[in-house]
């Protein structure tokens, strides 16, 4: 009963789409305008990408640090590692440079040689006292050997902070308006007034520039990111177009599937900008994510078509046919699709929240569009020609379906060993994926950026911050000589792995307090003793200039201080070794009894966030299956046809992830995706399959071998299309410099091949081998949706 009347919905769908198809293109057009509206609501991300959810202890204390601290990734920094710098006249640019640097109203102070200050005794009135280094222009290379001489020998202080003594490489920090580092603002200085700065100074000096620095590294992420959302969606339309060509060699039906998409689209971007989600590197994903999975709906409405028409002529019949018929059976393979982006919303990482319900809200988007597009666009054109009609008979296709089937009868026992090998060893290289929690490593390695993290990781030593903040629990407890001790000797741990910077705190400033207390001299930049330290400590408070610098490591209380390192791109294990590390000696340092110790920072917590996602990650995907599982048992009311059509979905994902481990692919949360995304497609293929199967069994009265040849057959085909599609699809994101989404579009592509595979030979073969278990109508009873109608030939290939 629940069959009939749900195909009597279908053919009531049909009739009112082909009735009033004029109505619903202009609701099409005036919904589509609607959404182009909501495009200027659209929002690049400017905030590097939070992947714990808002509770997570590890956010909360950063968002306490930033609260105290203000921004931390605030600094760009330009460098020069030439030695041709130290000449009259290029220095002298250099330092002009720097002053067009302080000049923009977005930067908030510029630490470089030009404005240097160094920290003197004043013998006659008993005070501190603020000199540059540098007070005019230069106009001798004595003058600039003098200066060089000096900074590089006498001034430890800004040693790895304004030069690198060995290389004699030079840099200049500039740090940005806090307000501004999470604004469109950034975005705007850097691309435009910062970067034709440094090639006006490039093209008059011939110098090279090296620029980073987080906000620098994250506005030229995230236009790479823009830039490739065009070349994206171009490669998708121009790769599947010309498959969909391949094909059906029609012009006309390849236009209607390109308008289709292209409509699914425009709605892709009208939906982020209708809910104001940023644009990510994964949302940046979904339109061209629509192409491809948008295309096979197109193929099965238009051969349906073509086929009903090749059979009897009939334009109306056709057309009422291919909504009646196939409708149903698309809309259930998008509802598992969407199923498999829509396990994202379950977790509590917004950047997989928002990517999930976009994606999933689009899959059905683009069934609507396609079931009505087609078969109304159709209705006002003329019937296929018999050209259009010769695809439906290719010999390779058949020669392909007669070799599936030949395994299947005859080498049945092959499969299951060739299965369980692949098994044992992707479980083999399962053991040795890697997670990797390193924010750069997807960046594009050929970018002029990322050449330039690089170097300053050669040169300085890293350019990912690491924040440790210390609270004393006592106002002005930070200057006490105790605890000035305690962080020293935290800062010396420091110093000994190679993969962090020299760290930065107001330890620094004592040393160089004392150091100028004895006139300069480089081997008094140490701590005070008792003794020393009341005078010096109220000079280091008072000191003005670059006393601002650091000003910003103790907060107004002086009860809690900061020290900062910055950490090299380093692997998940050696980032983990190195944070045990400093925990080890923070707990001895500072007891937990008497201190509040922490650590935070953009490096830790993108770790945090990717460990975080791995267990989003098990949890997404067993809900996938699950809600898989419970589709298919509403479906076919037989536990053992659940695990009969999972076992052929799960084995590839197996697969990859064994590859994963074998070729050195890390878990990240572009990867992440993979797994979910692949086996929300892949089941597609087994729907339609079992459904074939089901009718195929009651046609031949329960014979289980006949009827799982005939839906080898019937299916095999479609199947074959629908997944070329996908992996040509999929692998246009190969051409994306971001290695994340590279990984991403091979893996999915290689999991769909898998699939198709398993779906077309291990799946009939378990149909085969377990007949006696599956051969009983009380196992098979009538499914509770017919997917395929009665009577009718499904597959739209052959």
């Amino acid at each position: 009963m629940a069959a009939k009347l749900k195909q009597g919905f279908w053919e009531k769908t049909a009739s009112i789409i082909l009735r009033n198809r004029i109505l619903i293109l202009i609701l099409i057009i005036a919904f589509t305008v609607f959404m182009g509206m909501q495009w200027k609501n659209m929002r690049f991300s400017n905030t590097q990408a939070n992947l714990l959810p808002d509770h997570h202890p590890v956010n909360l204390e950063y968002r306490a640090f930033l609260k105290k601290f203000g921004e931390e990734g605030n600094a760009v920094v330009f460098a020069i590692h030439d030695s041709s710098l130290f000449t009259p006249d290029k220095i002298n640019r250099w330092n002009k440079f720097s002053k067009q640097l302080a000049a923009f109203p977005e930067v908030d102070f510029v630490l470089s040689l030009d404005n240097l200050q160094e920290l003197k005794k004043d013998n006659e009135n008993q005070k501190f006292v603020l000199e540059p280094l540098i007070r005019s222009q230069i106009k001798s290379k004595q003058e600039i050997d003098s200066i060089k001489n000096h900074l590089f020998n006498d001034l430890p202080f800004y040693d790895n902070l304004l030069f690198n003594k060995e290389s004699g490489t030079v840099r200049t920090v500039v740090n940005l308006d806090k307000d501004i580092i999470n604004t469109t603002v950034r975005k705007d200085f850097i691309l435009e007034d910062l970067t034709h700065l440094v090639e006006k100074f490039e093209e008059e000096t011939g110098l090279d520039v090296r620029v980073s620095g987080m906000p620098y590294i994250r506005t030229m992420n995230s236009q790479n990111i823009i830039d490739e959302i065009g070349k994206f969606i171009l490669a998708a339309l121009g790769v599947t177009s010309l498959i969909f060509f391949f094909f059906f060699r029609s012009f006309r039906a390849t236009l209607i599937s390109m308008c289709v998409v292209i409509i699914g689209v425009m709605w892709a971007f009208g939906i982020l900008g209708l809910l104001q989600y940023e644009i990510t590197v994964l949302t940046a994903l979904i339109p061209p994510l629509i192409i491809v999975i948008g295309i096979p709906n197109c193929i099965f409405l238009i051969n349906k078509y073509q086929q009903e028409v090749k059979k009897h002529g009939n334009q109306a019949l056709s057309l009422q046919r291919v909504i009646s018929k196939i409708g149903n059976a698309t809309l259930m393979t998008n509802m598992t699709t969407a199923s498999g982006f829509a396990t994202f919303i379950i977790t509590d990482s917004k950047l997989l929240k928002e990517f999930g319900i976009v994606a999933s809200i689009n899959i059905i988007g683009i069934f609507i569009l396609s079931l009505l597009i087609i078969p109304i666009i159709y209705s006002f054109l003329s019937l296929p020609k018999t050209r259009h009609l010769k695809h439906l008979n290719k010999k390779w296709i058949d020669a392909f379906v007669n070799w599936m089937e030949r395994i299947v009868r005859n080498h049945r026992i092959s499969v299951y060993i060739v299965s369980i090998i692949l098994l044992v060893a992707s479980i083999i290289g399962i053991y040795q994926i890697q997670i990797s929690g390193s924010p750069i490593e997807d960046m594009p390695k050929n970018a002029q950026f990322f050449k330039d993290i690089r170097f300053f990781e050669q040169e300085f030593d890293g350019i990912m911050p690491v924040e440790i903040v210390i609270d004393t629990k006592k106002p002005k407890g930070v200057l006490k000589p105790a605890n000035l001790k305690r962080m020293d000797q935290l800062s010396d741990v420091i110093m000994e792995i190679p993969e962090l910077s020299q760290p930065i705190s107001v330890v620094n400033l004592v040393k160089y307090s004392k150091q100028a207390f004895y006139n300069g001299i480089p081997k008094y930049y140490q701590l005070p003793t008792s003794q020393e330290n009341n005078f010096i400590m109220k000079v280091a408070q008072n000191s003005g200039g670059n006393g601002n610098l650091l000003k910003n490591f103790v907060d107004s209380t002086g009860q809690t201080a900061r020290i900062t390192t910055f950490m090299q791109d380093v692997k998940t294990d050696r980032m983990e070794q190195i944070e045990e590390r400093l925990n080890e000696n923070i707990n001895k340092f500072f007891p937990p009894d008497r201190y509040n110790v922490y650590m935070t920072g953009s490096a830790l917590l993108f770790l945090k966030g990717t460990k975080y996602l791995v267990k989003n990650l098990v949890l997404s995907l067993a809900f996938a299956i699950f809600l898989i599982a419970l589709f298919m048992a509403y479906l076919f009311r037989s536990f053992r046809m659940i695990v009969i059509s999972l076992i052929p979905n799960l084995l590839p994902l197996v697969i990859t992830a064994g590859v994963m481990g074998f070729v050195g692919v890390p878990i990240k949360p572009s990867t992440i995706l993979v797994f979910s995304i692949a086996f929300g497609i892949s089941v597609d293929d087994t729907i339609h399959f079992l459904a074939k199967y089901r009718q195929e069994l009651i046609a031949n009265r329960w014979h289980i071998r006949k009827s799982v040849y005939a839906a080898l057959r019937e299916t095999g085909v479609s199947m074959f299309y629908t997944s070329i599609v996908l992996f040509f699809g999929f692998s246009v994101f190969i051409i994306s410099n971001f290695g994340g989404t590279v990984a991403l579009g091979a893996l999915v592509s290689a999991t769909l091949m898998f699939a198709m595979l398993a779906n077309l030979i291990l799946l009939p073969s378990l149909l085969l081998s377990l007949e006696r278990n599956i051969a009983s109508k009380k196992i098979l009873k009538k499914p509770q949706i017919n997917i395929l109608p009665q009577g009718e030939d499904e597959n739209p290939k052959k």
